[in-house]
C-alpha cells in the first residue's frame, strides 16, 4: 500500500501564506482526483532526490532574486549621481562650484569668491565675481580674471575696474572655453599698454 505524501512534506516549510494557500488546494485536488490510470511506479512512488534536485526554483525565490538586484542597480545609480553631484576635489571640471580666492603679496587684505555656474560644456560659463580689498588702479589699468590651466594663467575671461579697498564689487563674466579638470581662475592686475597676464594679486586658497 502506498503512503499518502503529506502536504508540509511535499512542500517544505517555505513561501508565504498566500503561495501555500494556493498550493495546498492544488494538493486536496491531486489527491481527492486519485493517481492517474497505469501511472508509472517512479511517479506513484512519489518525487525522489533526482526529482527535487531538477525541480526549477520557486516562483518567490526567483521573484526576491529579481527585486534584490533592481534595488541593487537603483542604489549604484544614485550613489554613482551623488558622488558625481558632491565631487570636489579638483577631479572633474569646476562647474557649479564656489572658488574662494585670497590676496597675494600684491594686495594681501583683498579676498573674494567666484562662483561658476553650469553652462554649455563646449563653452560660455556664466561667472560671478565678488571681490574686497583691491585697490583703485590708475587710468587706463584694470583687475582681469584669468583662466588658469597647467599651473599658469591661460586665457582672460573678463575684466573690471574697483573703487577702492573699503569698496565690495561683484562682476559678471563668462568662460567662453570648453573647461577641463584642474582648471582654476586667478585675479591678475594689468598695467595701462601692456599685454598678457599681468602680475597676480588673488589665487585661490589652498
Amino acid at each position: 500500500m502506498t503512503r499518502e505524501r503529506d502536504f508540509d512534506e511535499l512542500v517544505g516549510r517555505e513561501g508565504d501564506d498566500a503561495e501555500r494557500e494556493r498550493l495546498r488546494r492544488i494538493h486536496d485536488l491531486l489527491v481527492t482526483a486519485g493517481p492517474p490510470p497505469e501511472l508509472p511506479p517512479e511517479l506513484e512512488a512519489g518525487p525522489n532526490l533526482a526529482m527535487t534536485l531538477g525541480r526549477p526554483p520557486r516562483q518567490g525565490r526567483r521573484r526576491l532574486a529579481l527585486l534584490a538586484a533592481a534595488a541593487i542597480s537603483v542604489g549604484m545609480v544614485f550613489l554613482g549621481g551623488y558622488i558625481v553631484g558632491n565631487r570636489s576635489d579638483g577631479s572633474g571640471p569646476p562647474a557649479g562650484r564656489t572658488i574662494q580666492l585670497q590676496g597675494t603679496s600684491a594686495a594681501s587684505g583683498a579676498f573674494a569668491s567666484l562662483l561658476v555656474e553650469h553652462g554649455d560644456t563646449a563653452g560660455n560659463w556664466p561667472m560671478r565675481l565678488n571681490v574686497s580689498g583691491l585697490s583703485a588702479l590708475p587710468e587706463g589699468s584694470y583687475y582681469a580674471v584669468y583662466l588658469v590651466r597647467n599651473g599658469k594663467p591661460w586665457k582672460p575671461c573678463g575684466w573690471f575696474v574697483v573703487a577702492g579697498v573699503h569698496s565690495g564689487t561683484t562682476v559678471t563674466l563668462n568662460a567662453p572655453y570648453e573647461l577641463q579638470s584642474g582648471d582654476t581662475w586667478v585675479v591678475t592686475k594689468q598695467q595701462a599698454g601692456t599685454s598678457g597676464p599681468g602680475e597676480t594679486v588673488l589665487r585661490p586658497t589652498t
